[in-house]
């Protein structure tokens, strides 16, 4: 993997994360604040991402390349539109990592680091803190929904087919 340093807030790095669909809601101010946290990492064919049951805080979002997703050695799917979120359900839950991620080709993704919150100005009023923190827990809401659906369409599927084999046994 090779890794930037933290970004920096200038207009450029502003600009980029601006055309990442789940930050077309941040303010100039919350993009600031999240480049103060986020690094830009590079990895190649088959590189581990994020390995399952560990316990890290990076959030993740994927700007050019695809993932796969495995859980206990099985592949549970793919991601591979620029923009998407993923590594989220460990900031929420505070659990361990549910599944691995592994690089699908070259991948580059956006790294946030949640535990560095120390980075954010504390000059910062509260109010601000809090909108910045609402905004990033709504993305992951609605990324987790449109996945929630989505595994649900196949776990209907699912029971439908092993309902057909039941019934012809």
């Amino acid at each position: 993997m090779l890794e930037s340093k933290y970004l920096k807030d200038n207009i450029e790095n502003i600009q980029k994360l601006m055309a990442i669909p789940a930050l077309k809601n941040f303010e100039t101010k919350s993009l600031a604040k999240l480049l103060k946290l986020s690094k830009i990492r590079e990895y190649e064919n088959g590189e581990r991402i994020i390995q399952e049951g560990d316990m890290d805080s990076w959030l993740y979002f994927l700007l050019s390349g695809k993932i796969r997703i495995t859980k206990e050695g099985l592949d549970i799917g793919t991601i591979d539109k620029n923009g998407e979120i993923f590594g989220e359900m460990h900031i929420i839950d505070s659990l361990s990592r549910s599944a691995s991620v592994y690089a699908v080709g070259k991948t580059v993704c956006l790294a946030v680091d949640t535990s560095a919150s120390n980075r954010i100005s504390p000059d910062s009023p509260r109010d601000e803190k809090l909108d910045f923190l609402l905004l990033l827990y709504r993305i992951f809401a609605e990324y987790m929904s449109i996945r929630l659906r989505a595994t649900n369409e196949v776990l209907i599927t699912a029971k439908k087919k092993v309902k057909r084999l039941i019934e012809k046994i």
